[in-house]
């Protein structure tokens, strides 16, 4: 008889011991030119990550013109007094750059990501892009066109048209927060080159600017770069834009977007809560991701595992403007889509959940989970210096102090399983929510009315 041959297992690997980690603190200074500077040195990411913050929001915009702060980021990459705008995209490219920008309720915000090797380069056309932007005749009207053919393709997207009509409906019609951010059809057409540079004019200068470089910065003379770059930059000095006050409504009610034969119906249901300056803001993150943070939830465990009404839904909390003062503003928010003949089902299913939670709270598992989840995973979540440049880019956008982000970890593992119940049954008050469905009215307006959950208003989809 042959022998079987025996296998040798090799010892199976374990893991070390966790190294202590921290989010990264920066380093402040200031240029010549009031430019705020924030650096933080990453050794190993040689892919340096640049955040310019401008203080232009969109409730600067001139009446009429909403969507000129999203033509004006837009059009920065569109040439400079030294480049055409082809020449401009082939100077990125030939630097291993890219460069983004967008407009938002805080300000405009540029993104340059570029090699170490070429930040000097990189830093040169940024600079430029601030400087002299060309705004071009010809290339203004083309950013109007491609933005005007955006329109109906948001107009069609159900979660888009939903995030629409909510804001709509919690914000007072004078609020530039209760109006697309990005501008109308009727807003947008109106846009000029001279409309582009007049907001630039008013509101883009480095006094009231900020810088926040992240990446691999050995052998890099930054204060020299810096000076030889957007020091270059000049503008005239002025105080930081006041944040107004954020009001909203949101008296419970549901607004349905007509959309007739939709086999989904999108749901999106929300109301204002404060800011991160709120001192209940990490128990309020740690008991919004029991509710709808991941797949093991209790909005997708009850609606998706135990129903199969949908493939997820999501409870979240996105700032929208933030103040010291408190009167900054948050969107709380539940979103996700059904199919059609089980919204009200589903609908109803969701308040229970919400019920169940003000009644009986998390449980202490649910709470070490999200703990776990949102805490354990923050080495990885900014392995990046984009990652990094970017969350200490909304530090300063939101007015928060540099160790924000490293002190908020040290809170969220420090909540406990009572401070989280409340603050999300707080953040959700069943009597409190705003409904927005855009699915076919016909077919479910009257199984949502039997809910009892507000009045419920059919609109055109548009």
């Amino acid at each position: 008889m042959t022998e079987l041959a025996t296998m040798e297992f090799h010892p199976q690997p374990q893991a070390g011991e966790a190294r202590p980690w921290a989010f990264p603190a920066p380093e402040r200074g200031t240029l010549g030119n009031g430019l705020t500077v924030l650096r933080c040195h990453r050794p190993g990411q040689q892919v340096v990550a640049v955040e310019v913050l401008l203080d232009a929001p969109l409730e600067a915009e001139p009446a009429g013109l909403d969507g000129v702060a999203t033509i004006t980021a837009r059009a920065f990459s569109e040439g400079t007094d030294k480049h055409s705008a082809e020449e401009f995209a082939a100077e990125l490219e030939r630097s291993g750059a890219t460069l983004d920008a967008h407009a938002d309720h805080p300000g405009l915000r540029l993104s340059l990501e570029v090699p170490a090797s070429r930040l000097a380069k990189g830093l040169g056309l940024l600079s430029d892009a601030l400087r002299a932007p060309a705004f071009a005749d010809s290339e203004v009207e083309r950013l109007v066109r491609n933005r005007l053919d955006e329109i109906p393709h948001e107009t069609a997207n159900p979660s888009r048209r939903a995030a629409k009509e909510l804001s709509k409906e919690l914000f007072p019609a004078t609020s530039r927060m209760s109006r697309p951010r990005q501008g109308t059809e009727e807003t947008v057409q109106k846009i000029d080159s001279g409309a582009v540079r007049a907001f630039y004019e008013r509101h883009v200068r480095p006094a009231t600017a900020t810088v926040v470089v992240v990446g691999d910065l050995t052998g890099i003379d930054l204060d020299a770069l810096l000076a030889d770059t957007l020091g270059s930059w000049t503008g005239s000095t002025a105080q930081p834009r006041p944040v107004p006050p954020v009001t909203a409504d949101d008296t419970g009610r549901v607004v349905i977007v007509h959309r007739p034969g939709a086999v989904q119906t999108q749901l999106l249901i929300g109301r204002v809560g404060s800011d991160r300056h709120d001192r209940v803001w990490p128990a309020q993150v740690l008991g919004t991701y029991c509710l709808g943070g991941t797949l093991t939830s209790r909005l997708d465990r009850v609606l998706r595992e135990e129903k199969g009404y949908t493939y997820g839904v999501r409870a979240f909390g996105q700032v929208l403007r933030s103040a010291p003062d408190g009167t900054g503003a948050s969107m709380l928010a539940i979103s996700g889509s059904v199919d059609t003949p089980n919204t009200g089902p589903a609908l109803d299913d969701l308040w229970t959940v919400l019920r169940k939670l003000a009644e009986g709270g998390l449980t202490d598992a649910e709470r070490d989970i999200a703990v776990q989840n949102l805490v354990g995973v923050a080495p990885l979540k900014y392995e990046t210096a984009a990652a990094v440049a970017s969350t200490l880019a909304d530090q300063v956008e939101q007015h928060l102090p540099d160790d924000y982000q490293a002190t908020l970890y040290q809170q969220l593992a420090a909540t406990g399983t009572v401070e989280a119940t409340a603050a999300v049954v707080n953040a959700f008050p069943v009597d409190r929510l705003v409904t927005i469905l855009v699915g076919d009215a016909e077919q479910i307006k009257e199984p949502v009315e039997a809910l009892g959950i507000g009045e419920v208003t059919v609109v055109a989809a548009e």
